[in-house]
């Protein structure tokens, strides 16, 4: 017996694939910058984190209690810097509802580079050792803060499972706790590995950078990733099947 016409379009639509979106590859880049970010801001701003807003909350507090070479100061600027910077990613996502996600995207990559390579500029004549001139040292703060909240406002709104470009722990987490060994199925476990190497390449490539050059240059690389991954992607036709901002 025959099968019907119908039924025969209709099993080719379920076992057609879906259209490759390299949306991922582009958040494991970002994951990347992360990584390099961290070591700027780590070796280079005096021991605060710019990426990571737990870790900067636990160095406030280890400077409240005293502890040398951390910064109430540099801490709360961090945080102030991050604040507004995930604020106006927010702000940005909602003027632009109704836009197509390449171009939302586009216009973030466009704004989050920009921040980068001002900081690269700035950075320019700065000293690591001394962490001098302090308006440098407190301008590149503000700048990689406001860079990473723009970004962590971005990426939570893209909802990509355990890519949040900045953190690891509940990535980590379900690796373990979803594991054959906990009786798990091991879902998204090559993502999450990916993730956890891009993170850990960038934080050495990072760390190699600012021992050898200084800072200008890993903050120019990060723009250089930023804008060039994001404007690929944008460019590549399964892009356009995403939906608007929302």
């Amino acid at each position: 017996m025959n099968a019907l016409p119908g039924n025969s379009k209709a099993e080719a639509e379920r076992t057609t694939a879906p259209p490759f979106d390299p949306l991922t590859l582009v958040l494991l880049v970002l994951t990347t910058t992360t990584g390099i970010v961290d070591a700027i801001t780590v070796l280079g701003l005096g021991s605060v984190f710019t990426a990571n807003m737990t870790g900067n909350v636990v160095f406030w507090g280890f400077a409240l209690a005293g502890a040398p070479q951390y910064s109430v100061a540099r801490c709360a600027t961090a945080l102030a810097a991050f604040l507004v910077g995930a604020a106006c990613g927010g702000r940005l996502a909602t003027a632009l509802t109704g836009a197509t996600q390449r171009h939302w995207l586009r216009v973030v990559a466009g704004v989050e580079s920009g921040l980068f390579f001002t900081a690269a500029f700035i950075a320019v004549g700065y000293h690591l050792d001394s962490l001098a001139p302090t308006w440098k040292l407190y301008t590149l703060i503000v700048l990689t803060g406001a860079a990473m909240g723009l970004r962590n406002a971005t990426v939570r709104r893209l909802r990509v499972a355990d890519l949040t470009t900045t953190v690891l722990t509940l990535t980590l987490t379900g690796l373990a706790a979803d594991s054959s060994l906990a009786g798990g199925e091991n879902p998204r476990w090559k993502r999450r590995v990916a993730s956890v190497v891009a993170l850990f390449g960038g934080a050495a490539l990072g760390a190699a950078l600012v021992l050898a050059t200084g800072l200008a240059v890993p903050l120019a690389l990060c723009g250089v990733c930023v804008l060039l991954a994001t404007f690929l992607y944008a460019a590549h036709p399964s892009s356009s099947t995403e939906g608007l901002v929302a």
